[in-house]
């Protein structure tokens, strides 16, 4: 019996063969219709330019200061602006060294540029501010200082202000004097009682510690 699969499957194999023979010539050469290639033309229309918003650089002009002095913190900003002074900062007046984040809880006790007095736009103006419920120090105070080399006093300063005045690398111990243990979290709301090494010390990079207590508190 004739094996019908096989000899459908040669045939075929021929089929196929015939087709690709009368594709090619034959010295080899491929006689298929070629693919046709199309063009791409390149959009004459240019990219529009991108314009600049960018205000040009205000000129600073000379201008009347505003009295500040007792206003809110936040009103005093919005004053300065108004009247054409951006360049603003604000510090804490007893010494702290606490920020102004809430501005509204803040008020003005001192400005570094004299009220009525004329100045450039340009110039910075530094507001000396406290709590809304605290009272204004006659001066600023200042903050400790340890740039002479020497150990500066920091009794009645905040922990914050001591910090900041000594080096980033110093060594520094904090302990409550109330006997209560407490962790001191928020540095500038604890004041210094006592230290060592004591003021006057030469600056040498010694380990520095400090004992506080709140600053509502007494020192014992």
């Amino acid at each position: 019996m004739a094996n019908w699969k096989l000899i459908g499957g040669i045939a075929g194999g021929l089929i196929v063969v015939g087709a690709i023979g009368n594709a090619v010539n034959g010295d080899g050469t491929n006689t298929a219709a070629p693919t046709p290639s199309y063009a791409t033309t390149a959009s004459a229309t240019p990219t529009p330019a991108v314009a600049d918003d960018k205000p040009d650089k205000v000129e600073a002009e000379t201008k009347t200061v505003p009295q500040f002095v007792g206003m809110g913190l936040q009103s005093a900003q919005d004053t300065a602006q108004a009247a054409g002074f951006y360049g603003l900062k604000s510090h804490d007046s007893l010494g702290r060294a606490r920020h102004q984040i809430l501005d509204r809880d803040w008020k003005v006790c001192s400005q570094n540029v004299r009220a009525n007095s004329s100045a450039s736009t340009d110039k910075v103006l530094d507001f000396g501010a406290v709590k809304l419920e605290e009272t204004c120090p006659a001066h600023d105070e200042t903050a400790p200082s340890a740039a002479s080399g020497t150990m500066p006093s920091f009794t009645g300063k905040s922990v914050a202000a001591a910090r900041d005045a000594l080096a980033p690398g110093t060594s520094l111990t904090v302990e409550d004097t109330s006997g209560q243990d407490r962790f001191i979290l928020i540095e500038s709301n604890w004041k210094v009682c006592s230290q060592e090494p004591a003021a006057g010390t030469k600056v040498t990079g010694q380990p520095v510690t400090l004992n506080a207590v709140k600053f509502e508190e007494e020192c014992v």
